[in-house]
């Protein structure tokens, strides 16, 4: 069963939030996210691979996870946009998280990153080749940064 897109993101302020994270993504990495005229907030909520996306809060928070997002991290729409992303990796390999995130915002993306992330049910599973970039509007305003992945590997239980 398809779910649709949530009420939530049908609001004028988060429809172009999303539309932000699909332009920035195809601006600065020259791939697009959505095709050419497609709504990008249907075509990111049930794009097959996963998307997210925080704020710029000191501590960040989830404002948008895709249905693959939701499947792979083991929540819902409610709890995952009210979770700080540094939740969303091990504790002990947050530092690791940070050091990535401050690459992104000396570049603006990258594309070859690799980490573990835990489910919200306790899954452990390492993410690779993820795209990570900033959510630059088009006067250079940084309003966040998200990330797509569409390779993993589960990890065993410890």
């Amino acid at each position: 069963m398809t779910m649709p897109l949530p009420q939530r993101f049908t609001t004028p302020d988060m429809r172009s939030r999303l539309g932000l994270i699909a332009e920035s993504h195809e601006r600065l990495t020259g791939r697009p996210l959505a095709p050419g005229n497609a709504d990008p907030a249907e075509t990111l909520w049930s794009a097959p691979r996963v998307i997210v996306a925080h704020g710029v809060q000191a501590d960040p928070v989830f404002f948008f996870g895709n249905r693959a997002a939701l499947d792979r991290f083991e929540t819902t729409i409610d709890a995952f946009t009210a979770m700080p992303s540094r939740l969303s990796a091990e504790a002990l390999l947050r530092e690791e998280r940070q050091a990535l995130l401050d690459r992104v915002t000396r570049n603006g993306f990258i594309d070859d990153y690799s980490g573990i992330r835990i489910s919200a049910g306790g899954r452990r599973f390492r993410i690779e080749q993820a795209t990570v970039w900033n959510l630059i509007d088009a006067q250079g305003a940084i309003h966040g940064q998200a990330a797509t992945f569409d390779r993993w590997i589960d990890l065993p239980a410890d």
